[in-house]
């Protein structure tokens, strides 16, 4: 795979990122706002919703894997529960220890997670 072809992959990628950061940003902010539960679980909560719509989007569109959900499947739950744990360790980290706003907090730690996420399943997951 060349440059522009990876280039193109990561941008399919990043725009399926959107979605499921949609869902996980939506997912946090009624939790957090609406219903006054603390911002690390109600990330957690959201990470779940849109890791849901990520891996059904990146399958098709992204990575266009011909790999069976039963292998995939489990590929990508052990890069989903390690960005998960990332996740918790980060938020944990920016909004009660070094209390950085929690909105602020996700955003750094989704770019993160998700660029090390875009390795893991281009690589390994799928």
């Amino acid at each position: 795979m060349n440059w522009a072809e990876l280039l193109t992959q990561f941008s399919t990628y990043f725009g399926v990122g959107l979605a499921a950061a949609a869902v996980h940003f939506s997912t946090l902010t009624l939790l957090v706002m609406g219903f006054h539960l603390p911002p690390v679980p109600s990330t957690l909560a959201g990470y779940i919703g849109g890791g849901i719509v990520s891996y059904n989007l990146n399958r098709i569109h992204t990575f266009d894997s011909k790999r069976l959900h039963r292998e995939a499947g489990w590929r990508y739950l052990v890069v989903a529960c390690a960005g998960f744990a990332a996740t918790y360790v980060f938020m944990q980290f920016l909004v009660n220890v070094s209390h950085i706003p929690w909105l602020p907090a996700q955003v750094f730690t989704t770019g993160i997670i998700m660029c090390l996420n875009f390795i893991a399943h281009k690589f390994w997951t799928f």
